[in-house]
C-alpha cells in the first residue's frame, strides 16, 4: 500500500480507471511485481497464462476483504475522499457518484475473443532498439485497445482474476450505492 496521501491517491486512481490512462505512480497500491508477459511467435501474441500469476496476491487480498467492512470503512473515510475529490477539480460533485459510475464502467468490461492473437508489439520507428519491449505491447483489436485503463487492466489479469474482481466490485457497489455517506 502507498499510505502517504492515501485519500488523494485513491480518488485519482478511481477517477482515472474510466479514462485512457491511470498512472501507476499515483495508485494507492504498489504495482504488481514482474513484467507483463506474452506468448507466441511474431508480432501478434497472446497474454501468457503465467502472467495472471503476477496478480494473484493482489486479487487474493481484494477478494478476501469483507465487503461490508470495506463499505463501512469507505463511509467513515468519505469526508476525506470527498475533500480530495473536490481538490482534484470537482467542486460541487460527489465522489460517491463517480465511484458508482466507475464500478459500473468496469463491470461492463467485455470478454476478449477466445481465439486469435490478443496482443501485438507496437511498431517503433528508428534504429535504436527498445530496451523495454514489455512496455510496447498493445491489444491487437483496436476496440480493446481503445478501452479505458481500468478495463484494459481487467483484461490483462486473466479470466479467472477478472471474474473474481468483477464479483467483488458488484458486491461492493450494492453496499456503497445504498450506504449513507456524508456529503
Amino acid at each position: 500500500m502507498q499510505s502517504e496521501d492515501f485519500s488523494r491517491r485513491l480518488v485519482v486512481t478511481v477517477d482515472n480507471l474510466a479514462r485512457a490512462h491511470a498512472a501507476p505512480r499515483l495508485w494507492p497500491v504498489n504495482p504488481t511485481p514482474g513484467r507483463f508477459s506474452v506468448t507466441g511467435n511474431g508480432e501478434l501474441r497472446t497474454i501468457a497464462p503465467e502472467n495472471a500469476g503476477r496478480y494473484t496476491p493482489l486479487v487474493s487480498l481484494i477478494t478476501q476483504v469483507d465487503a461490508r467492512q470495506a463499505a463501512a470503512l469507505y463511509a467513515r473515510m468519505y469526508p476525506q475522499l470527498q475533500k480530495a475529490y473536490e481538490e482534484q477539480g470537482y467542486p460541487g460533485r460527489y465522489f460517491n457518484d463517480r465511484v458508482i459510475e466507475v464500478i459500473d464502467h468496469l463491470l461492463e468490461t467485455p470478454e476478449p475473443p477466445a481465439a486469435g492473437p490478443l496482443m501485438q508489439l507496437t511498431e517503433v520507428k528508428g534504429s535504436v532498439p527498445s530496451t523495454q519491449p514489455w512496455l510496447r505491447y498493445e491489444f491487437a483489436d483496436p476496440d480493446l485497445q481503445s478501452l479505458s485503463s481500468g478495463q484494459r487492466i481487467l483484461l490483462r489479469v486473466g479470466p479467472t482474476h477478472r471474474q473474481a474482481l468483477k464479483g467483488k466490485l458488484a458486491e461492493l457497489r450494492k453496499l456503497i450505492a445504498r450506504a449513507p455517506v456524508s456529503r
